[in-house]
């Protein structure tokens, strides 16, 4: 692999340029907003008297919405530019969570909880609108960078989702006066003020046009071929993963609360923590992957992660089922950059959207029927199950991906017989768009 500057060091992220920086802070401050809703949200609706099913109901349909607009995102923003969706989705996310402050009724909380994911732990994503933003990031990368930006980014919006996390359990006391659901109100506040500034900060970068004729060797009608094979295979694989992840992930707080009786201020510092560990070992990831290949380092840790995952419900205390919630979260998610980076150079820069959006469909229509399922489940007094049958998906995935994604991998050592290459990705040549 060529020696390139790491992100994390000052040099390393001075090289970056302004887009990627602007790209990284603004998902970064998504992810603290996110990181208290992924605590609380589920918490704010069982408070407001919604059942088990109802809210894996809820975000089934988010996750059903979500996979139908990224498709749309993806293909067009490839077309159009990627700047506008994203200046979309936060405005959007304003005028939403400023409804829900204004009057929270059911169809008003529902509504923008659909659209933007609310509860579903996005890490800082900005959810359906994710296909164009992890496509322009990729844009403003060289490929040889990649695999370590996206998990130098990943470990920070993991930073952002643990600041979140320990927010979720402390503004809920900022209105301990009030009652009910109300005390959940201050973490809209939060998003309403995230999504102000980041709005501000995609407002004040521009879109470079993409490369009109990418330089990768061969046919161009071969290329895509093998593009849309790779990608097939991709999302076929991520579908049983997203599955496993689904039925059990959104649920968590509420499974935590029901099963030991914990309310946020248990339940925050535990996925705090969680967080923090996870953005410090993304970045292991991210040697390990320069090291052993893309494939290996996401593959190998996600062992460990099944193991865990079966273990937590039978647990017979709060503490004993945290810890090991806090070591299975990070095994399985500090490979979040890692899968991007694979994702994003299965293709050529002018159908990387395309590639995003397959990659969040994939995820968003499986991961939607997971809720509903671990919701019914969780409902008829199954505590288990749900721990279950998501450990039996994700042991599949940990089969499945590298047996038929290993060929793949761009940063193996090893030839890569069925993959188009692309040349000296670290200087591009601009053309203006047709």
């Amino acid at each position: 692999m060529t020696n390139v500057l790491p992100p994390y060091t000052i040099r390393g992220w001075q090289s970056l340029g302004r887009t990627a920086r602007q790209l990284i802070s603004a998902r970064l401050f998504r992810a603290v907003a996110q990181g208290a809703l992924a605590v609380d949200f589920t918490l704010y609706l069982k408070a407001r008297g919604w059942s088990a099913p109802e809210i894996g109901l809820l975000l089934m349909a988010s996750g059903l919405v979500g996979a139908g607009l990224s498709l749309f995102v993806g293909i067009v923003s490839d077309r159009v530019g990627r700047r506008l969706f994203l200046l979309i989705y936060e405005c959007g996310l304003i005028i939403g969570t400023a409804l829900i402050l204004a009057t929270p009724s059911a169809w008003v909380v529902a509504v923008p909880a659909i659209l933007f994911g609310f509860g579903r732990g996005a890490n800082g994503s900005s959810g359906p609108f994710a296909p164009a933003e992890q496509a322009w990031l990729a844009q403003a990368v060289p490929l040889q960078r990649r695999a370590s930006v996206f998990s130098f980014n990943a470990g920070l919006q993991f930073v952002g989702m643990g600041v979140g996390s320990l927010l979720a359990a402390l503004l809920p006391q900022v209105s301990a006066a009030s009652s009910g659901a109300a005390v959940y109100l201050p973490i809209f506040v939060l998003n309403l003020v995230a999504a102000v500034v980041n709005l501000w900060q995609i407002w004040s970068i521009r879109e470079a046009a993409t490369k009109e004729e990418p330089r990768f060797k061969g046919n161009a009608d071969t290329i895509t071929k093998k593009e849309n094979r790779a990608l097939t295979l991709l999302v076929t694989v991520n579908m049983v993963n997203a599955l496993g992840v689904g039925i059990i992930a959104p649920l968590l707080p509420y499974w935590f609360n029901l099963k030991f009786g914990v309310g946020p201020a248990a339940i925050g510092p535990v996925y705090a923590i969680t967080f923090f560990l996870t953005a410090a070992f993304t970045l292991v990831i991210a040697r390990l992957s320069d090291q052993v290949g893309l494939v290996r380092a996401i593959i190998l840790p996600r062992i460990l992660g099944v193991a865990l995952l079966v273990a937590i419900p039978f647990m017979p205390t709060f503490a004993w089922a945290a810890v090991l919630y806090v070591a299975r979260s990070i095994v399985n998610r500090s490979s979040l950059g890692a899968r991007q980076a694979f994702s994003v150079s299965l293709v050529r820069d002018r159908r990387r959207g395309l590639a995003t959006s397959l990659n969040a469909v994939s995820w968003s229509l499986a991961g939607a029927l997971g809720p509903a399922f671990g919701g019914w489940l969780i409902g008829i007094g199954a505590l288990v199950w749900p721990f279950l049958a998501a450990a039996a998906l994700q042991t599949g995935y940990v089969i499945l991906f590298p047996v038929i994604l290993g060929r793949y991998d761009v940063n193996s050592r090893k030839q890569i017989p069925d993959i188009p290459v692309e040349h000296d990705a670290s200087q591009p040549k601009r053309h203006s768009r047709r």
